[in-house]
């Protein structure tokens, strides 16, 4: 494992995460423009967050996000027992940044769980999950977003009059999000029955009902077994890949790859080798990570045998 990147003035300046670099940008840029500089370089070496941690239940890790206000991570997964992928029953779970249980919920007939975002408030956090799952192929996938507070012990369906539900893009299925702590800008992933899509939004603006879009791209076809995303200003981060098989022996087919969410270019991939001595190993989710002003990019791998699947969480700092 490497040491990350040393956090220098001029690093920060080019990040905007000075005090004064994001005031001056909030009071001059509209509602929902990007306020990070840079991109990830995703060659760089990763550096392991949490290592082999295990979560509420003992099913694969699907995704997770982080809360940079709060110190916590949350992840989700498949709940126990069989039948709950079908179902789109999840279980979420609240972590110390070093891996610790501090609490859970359960989400019934939410979805699969591909990737979640959150937004803190105060000392509280709401989630940004997918919800209205529908079947597909054996697996529930969101057709409508939600958001909810996090409540440990709680049980919501998706029917709950704790959530607030949204559709920012008429029609769309397979929906999923993630919310970018950088701009407070919501990016979703759908599919909008020919290709997956991902549009961008502020995140107030969602939450007062507009559907108006900031960027809209279509996902590149032929990356592999799409695992989650992150988005950092400009950039969408895409994780890709599939559990070691025989078929795909260490060091595995995990690819990270940069679109630039404003043209819909694909500017980087590069393989990801985080982890590779884990067993089992598969790529799950990814998150932004914010530390002193710094960002890290992190992508979280399962391992383990069946009925006790371990999480782990890697990150990037090296910003070009």
């Amino acid at each position: 494992m490497t040491s990350p990147v040393p956090v220098t003035r001029r690093g920060l300046l080019k990040l905007g995460a000075g005090v004064a670099a994001t005031a001056a940008l909030a009071n001059t840029q509209p509602a929902g423009a990007a306020t990070a500089d840079g991109r990830f370089e995703l060659t760089a070496p990763s550096t392991s967050l949490i290592w082999k941690k295990a979560l509420y239940d003992e099913t694969v890790l699907q995704s997770f996000t982080i809360d940079n206000a709060n110190g916590h991570i949350y992840t989700v997964q498949l709940k126990n027992g069989s039948g709950s992928d079908a179902a789109g029953n999840l279980c979420l779970t609240k972590l110390s940044l070093s891996g610790s249980i501090l609490g859970h919920m359960y989400l019934m007939g939410f979805g699969h769980g591909v990737q979640i975002g959150v937004e803190p408030s105060g000392s509280s956090a709401y989630l940004w999950t997918e919800t209205d799952g529908v079947s597909d192929d054996g697996s529930a996938r969101g057709s409508k977003l939600a958001r909810f507070k996090f409540v440990n012990g709680q049980t919501l369906t998706s029917t709950s009059s704790a959530l607030t539900k949204y559709a920012p893009v008429a029609g769309a299925s397979n929906t999923t999000c993630t919310v970018d702590p950088s701009t407070n800008r919501l990016v979703m992933r759908y599919h909008d029955g020919s290709t997956f899509r991902f549009a961008v939004f502020s995140l107030a603006a969602v939450k007062s009902g507009s559907t108006q879009k900031l960027h809209d791209i279509a996902q590149p076809s032929g990356l592999g077994t799409f695992q989650g995303y992150a988005a950092y200003g400009n950039f969408v981060y895409i994780l890709t890949g599939n559990a070691y098989s025989d078929a795909n022996p260490a060091p595995g087919n995990t690819y990270v790859t940069c679109l630039d969410l404003r043209s819909g270019q694909q500017v980087q991939r590069a393989r990801s080798v985080a982890g590779k001595s884990l067993d089992y190993r598969e790529p799950e989710g990814m998150g932004i990570q914010i530390v002193s002003g710094a960002p890290r990019l992190c992508l979280g791998l399962a391992s383990g045998l069946g009925g006790a699947r371990k999480a782990s969480i890697f990150y990037k700092t090296q910003l070009v």
